[in-house]
């Protein structure tokens, strides 16, 4: 790893109407516009999804990162996200993110290790740890 800080750059372009097209310097691309809530059609991600799949994303890399470092066998990990979206004070912003993990290990010898690591990711997941809104975690793990 590159010693910190670590500078992160994205961009946004956007006509008049339409998607708008993040990107990043290495060309890839993705399109960004309203979701349903705020009258988009719902048919590419949004910002609040983006930030929702950033959460989930890291908790994923930081997991397989520590079970490698712990040797951990394990088989398959899903992980989901949900953000509320309020107005505070005049202001719109997420104000709870509860963030959930299935895990799939090989043997159930391994379980509480297993628990032990997705609760150290989530500890150190550094866009959850970012947030302003309260955050919360729950996990469930599965042999096979």
């Amino acid at each position: 790893m590159k010693p910190f800080p670590h500078t992160y750059t994205a961009a946004a372009s956007a006509d008049p109407a339409g998607n708008v097209t993040s990107s990043l310097e290495n060309g890839c691309r993705v399109e960004v516009a309203p979701p349903v809530e705020f009258d988009g059609a719902g048919d590419v991600w949004s910002p609040e999804e983006l930030l929702m799949a950033a959460v989930v994303n890291c908790l994923v890399l930081s997991f397989r990162s520590i079970a490698r470092a712990y040797d951990l066998n394990w088989l398959h990990i899903e992980c989901f996200a949900d953000g509320q979206l309020e107005k505070v004070e005049r202001k719109v912003k997420f104000t709870r993110v509860h963030t959930r993990a299935k895990l799939s290990i090989a043997s159930a010898e391994d379980h509480d290790k297993a628990k032990r690591i997705l609760e150290k990711a989530e500890d150190t997941c550094f866009i959850t740890n970012s947030l302003s809104a309260e955050t919360s975690f729950s996990c469930e793990i599965v042999e096979g």
